[in-house]
C-alpha cells in the first residue's frame, strides 16, 4: 500500500476492530463471566471512557510537538497492550484488572483518532476532506459493524474471552499498517512553545470559534447520551427484551450498518443539503433510537437492529461533517490540540453517561435509564439548532497557515 490515504484506512480499520472489539466483550464479561450488575457494567465502560477525558488533552499536545506517523505506531502498540491484560483480567483477574485495562486500550484510541485526524490535512486538499474521513470513519464503521455478531457469538458458546484475543491480532494489524507513512512538517513549530501555552492556546481557540463551539455543546450532550445508552442497552436486551447473548449482537449489529451507510452517504448528502441539515439531522435521527427500543417486541431483533442503526447513521454522517468542518477552520499546527478539546467534549463526558445510565437503571429498572438517553439526545438536538451551525449553509472558509 503506497497510497498514505489507504495504509491509514488500513491502520484505522485494525484499531477500530480491536477498539469494537473489546467494547461488545466488555459488558457480556461483566453480566456473564462476573455475573455483575447494570452498575458494574456502567463502571466497567466508564473506565474505558475515561481515557478520553484524562488522556485527550495530553495526546493532542504530543501530536502537535511529535512526529504524528511515529505516535500513530505508539497508539496502536498501546491499544495491544490493553488487550493483552485484558486476557488474563477476563480469566478470572477481576472487575477492577478488566477495568484497567479497557483503560490503557483506549488511551491507544485517543491517540491514533486525534492523530489521524491531524493527518488526514497533509494527505488530500480542502474538497477532499469529506472524502477522505468518510474513508476512515467506514473503516471504524465495519469494525463496529461485524465485533458485536462475532463476540455475541462466541459468548453464546462460553468463549467470551476470545473477544479480546481477537481484539490483540487486530491491533497488531494497524500498528503494522502504519509503517512508511510520511512524516507530516506542521508539528515543527507548535513544538516551540511552552505545553501550558499550548493547551489554553487550543482550548481558546475552540472556545472562541462560533461553529467550533456549536459543535463542542452539541456533542457533550449527546455523548453523555450514547454512553448512557451502552450502559443500559445490554441488561435491557438480556432482561425486559428477552434477547440471547447470540441476538442481542444481532442487533447490535444495526449500529455498524447504520454507521457504514452514513459514512458512505456523507459527502453526497452533505453536497446536497448542506452542512446545517448533516449536523442537526444527527443528533435528531439519534432520539429516536431509546424510543424504539422502549416500543420493541419482546424476543424480536428487527425494532432493536433498526433503532441501532438510527444511532449509526445520523451520527456518522454528523462526525464527518463536523470532522471537515474542524480541519478547514483551526490552522493546522493546531489541529491537534484544537481536536483535543473537541475529543474532551466527545467522548470525555462518556463516563458520566455511563455511571449515570448504569446508576438509574440499577435504582429504577433499565427502562429509565433509556429515558436520560433520550432526554440527553433530545438536548443534543436543541444545542446544535440554536447554535450556529443550523445556519451554516456551506462549508467555510479555510484558516490561515
Amino acid at each position: 500500500m503506497r497510497d498514505p490515504l489507504q495504509r491509514l484506512t488500513a491502520a484505522a480499520f485494525g484499531l477500530h476492530a480491536a477498539d469494537q472489539l473489546a467494547m461488545a466483550a466488555l459488558p457480556l464479561t461483566a453480566v456473564l463471566a462476573f455475573g455483575a450488575g447494570p452498575g458494574v457494567v456502567g463502571a466497567l465502560l466508564a473506565a474505558q471512557a475515561a481515557a478520553w477525558l484524562a488522556f485527550s488533552l495530553p495526546a493532542g499536545l504530543l501530536v502537535d510537538r511529535l512526529g504524528r506517523a511515529r505516535l500513530l505506531v505508539a497508539a496502536t502498540l498501546t491499544a495491544a497492550a490493553g488487550a493483552a491484560l485484558a486476557l488474563p483480567a477476563a480469566a478470572g483477574g477481576g472487575v477492577a484488572m478488566l477495568g484497567a485495562a479497557a483503560f490503557v486500550a483506549s488511551c491507544g484510541t485517543v491517540l491514533f483518532v486525534l492523530t489521524a485526524g491531524s493527518l488526514v490535512p497533509a494527505f488530500v486538499a480542502r474538497d477532499g476532506l469529506a472524502g477522505a474521513n468518510a474513508r476512515l470513519e467506514l473503516a471504524r464503521a465495519a469494525a463496529s459493524l461485524g465485533a458485536p455478531p462475532l463476540v455475541g457469538a462466541l459468548a453464546g458458546h462460553g468463549w467470551t474471552i476470545a473477544g479480546y484475543g481477537l481484539a490483540l491480532m487486530a491491533a497488531g494489524f494497524a500498528a503494522v499498517a502504519t509503517r512508511g507513512l510520511p512524516r507530516d512538517p506542521s508539528v515543527r513549530a507548535a513544538a516551540r512553545a511552552p505545553m501550558h501555552a499550548q493547551l489554553m492556546e487550543g482550548a481558546r481557540f475552540v472556545l472562541g470559534h462560533r461553529l467550533l463551539r456549536g459543535i463542542f455543546g452539541c456533542a457533550l450532550a449527546w455523548n453523555f447520551g450514547f454512553f448512557a445508552l451502552l450502559a443500559v442497552v445490554v441488561p435491557f436486551a438480556l432482561g425486559p427484551l428477552g434477547l440471547d447473548p447470540a441476538r442481542l449482537g444481532l442487533a447490535q449489529a444495526g449500529y455498524g450498518a447504520g454507521m457504514i451507510a452514513g459514512a458512505l452517504a456523507a459527502a453526497a448528502a452533505q453536497r446536497r443539503f448542506g452542512p446545517n441539515a448533516i449536523l442537526l439531522a444527527g443528533p435528531g435521527l439519534s432520539v429516536a433510537t431509546p424510543l424504539l427500543l422502549l416500543m420493541a417486541p419482546p424476543g424480536g431483533v428487527g425494532v432493536p437492529f433498526a433503532a441501532m442503526a438510527l444511532v449509526g447513521f445520523g451520527p456518522m454522517m454528523w462526525l464527518i461533517c463536523q470532522t471537515g468542518i474542524r480541519q478547514i477552520v483551526t490552522p493546522p499546527a493546531m489541529l491537534g490540540r484544537a481536536g483535543a478539546v473537541l475529543q474532551v467534549a466527545i467522548y470525555g463526558v462518556r463516563p458520566i453517561g455511563a455511571l449515570a445510565g448504569g446508576a438509574l437503571a440499577a435504582a429504577a429498572g433499565p427502562a429509565a435509564g433509556m429515558w436520560l438517553v433520550a432526554a440527553a439526545f433530545a438536548a443534543s438536538f436543541l444545542v446544535a439548532a440554536l447554535s450556529d451551525l443550523a445556519r451554516l449553509r456551506r462549508l467555510p472558509a479555510a484558516a490561515p497557515a
